[in-house]
């Protein structure tokens, strides 16, 4: 049987929660204190009718403070201009794409936020109501989901390896299996496959990548059956909103996810793929907490890229608060971006 748990790290301007699934990763919730708490998943809202797209049976929303929704209608159900409603945040911006919402009745006055989720919540709802873990050990944890969150290759248990790669139109999964040679190839293959379809439904969930999927299975004659209710098993907690196919003749099946979260990858990278200054900026501050615990009433000096030192500023000023000011932050300009240095003051 399946066992949940769940973690979570208090850090500087920013907590990480962590949902994990037989001791590895599954979910990775991040606030961090600058975000518009008016497009987190679960948000609940007076929004404004802006304007509409009939064709399209969508209309858009004015949330507030900038913020905007679109809300998929039915023909019997269509908004009215100026209108105000009362909504819940169904799906989060993601890169080109505006927040999704759903309609939960009539309301009146301006465009405002009724309630934001909370994390703990959150937390207690994915992991079924395991005991929350805190501290070092919860840190550590989500230092390794957000590492493998960015993964591309993953391997799999007993050999071969699966490979995630978003694109705009459709998530791509390879189940690559290397060695497929003697008497047990056919085993060895079905083995492989029902194992990637395990792992694909807790790494899309970890990397929070929904709508068209695309499984590229690995050998041939596959026992469609088994490898379908493999797949049902494997994405039911994504439930409701899942729609899967049947193997098809090329050796491939195809998935409907509800999109739900912004994906990982859109939060911690720049849109070439590496990670962001502030992304880096964060691992700074942890590792300068770090090196306090471990090193009391030392003073620490911090060396990395320009851009990651000015992000950093700012998260520098409240863990000054935490542990004083004994502590630098050097901007140099010949440095690599991901390189971060952080140890005892000279």
């Amino acid at each position: 049987m399946s066992e949940r748990r769940a973690y979570l790290d208090r850090g500087i301007g920013e907590t990480r929660g962590v949902v994990t699934l037989d001791g590895r990763p599954e979910r990775l919730l991040i606030r961090r204190d600058d975000d518009e708490p008016r497009l987190r998943l679960g948000a609940r809202l007076i929004a404004r009718v802006t304007s509409l797209e009939p064709a399209l049976g969508t209309a858009f929303l004015d949330l507030g403070a900038g913020a905007e929704a679109i809300l998929p209608f039915k023909p019997d159900a269509r908004p009215v201009r100026g209108q105000s409603i009362e909504i819940e945040i169904r799906g989060e911006p993601r890169r080109g794409k505006l927040a999704q919402a759903r309609a939960i009745g009539p309301a009146e006055g301006a465009p405002r936020l009724i309630a934001a989720p909370d994390v703990l919540a959150d937390l207690e709802a994915l992991s079924h109501g395991a005991r929350l873990v805190e501290g070092a050990a919860a840190r550590q944890v989500a230092d390794e989901a957000e590492a493998e969150a960015l993964e591309v290759l993953h391997p799999l248990p007993g050999g071969g390896q699966i490979a995630i790669e978003p694109t705009r139109a459709l998530t791509a999964i390879d189940v690559d299996l290397s060695d497929r040679k003697g008497g047990d190839a056919k085993r060895v293959t079905r083995q492989a496959n029902l194992a990637a379809l395990g792992m694909a439904g807790r790494l899309l969930r970890l990397k929070g990548l929904g709508g068209i999927v695309v499984i590229d299975l690995v050998g041939r004659g596959h026992d469609g059956n088994a490898l379908l209710a493999a797949a049902r098993a494997a994405f039911g907690p994504d439930n409701p909103g899942v729609a899967i196919g049947p193997v098809g003749r090329f050796g491939t099946m195809e998935l409907s996810l509800p999109r739900r979260i912004r994906p990982l990858a859109e939060r911690l990278c720049r849109d070439d793929g590496a990670l962001s200054d502030d992304t880096l900026a964060r691992r700074l501050i942890r590792r300068l907490q770090a090196e306090a615990v471990a090193q009391p009433g030392a003073r620490l000096a911090a060396v990395c890229a320009p851009g990651v030192a000015a992000a950093a500023a700012p998260l520098g000023a409240l863990l000054a608060e935490q542990i004083g000011a004994r502590f630098s932050i050097t901007a140099d300009p010949g440095r690599a971006r991901d390189s971060l240095d952080v140890g005892q003051a000279r």
